[in-house]
């Protein structure tokens, strides 16, 4: 994997785990690699495996079972959903809003090419 510079490497690592809940690579109760494991998949040093399995773990979206390894929380989906919702909403909006005024595309353009690309789906 390789990682950007704009973020912490535990941070990055504890996204893709996210991603691959999402796309259904791990399922709720599931276990997934180990600390270990992750650390050689990724190429990182197993402490950095460490914090970003801390920071799932913290945010409820893994849970230990001692001496058997770390687990998809049953509502860890939602859990995902929640906190990347959360983070648009307040890092990514406000700066597509500035730009918005900033260029004088107002919320109407928005909504139809929104509705385009919804058409283009179809």
């Amino acid at each position: 994997m390789s990682f950007k510079n704009d973020k912490a490497i535990y941070l990055q690592m504890a996204e893709r785990l996210c991603d691959d809940i999402l796309a259904g690579k791990y399922k709720s109760d599931e276990r997934i690699p180990s600390v270990r494991e992750y650390a050689v998949m990724l190429e990182v040093n197993t402490n950095t495996a460490v914090k970003a399995y801390d920071e799932l773990s913290r945010e409820g979206i893994i849970y230990n079972r001692r001496g058997l390894g770390y687990f998809v929380a049953s509502d860890a989906a939602e859990r995902i959903h929640g906190h990347r919702r959360e983070a648009f909403f307040k890092e990514m909006l406000p700066d597509v809003f500035r730009q918005m005024t900033l260029l004088g595309i107002d919320i109407e353009e928005i909504e139809e090419r929104w509705i385009k690309s919804k058409e283009v789906k179809k």
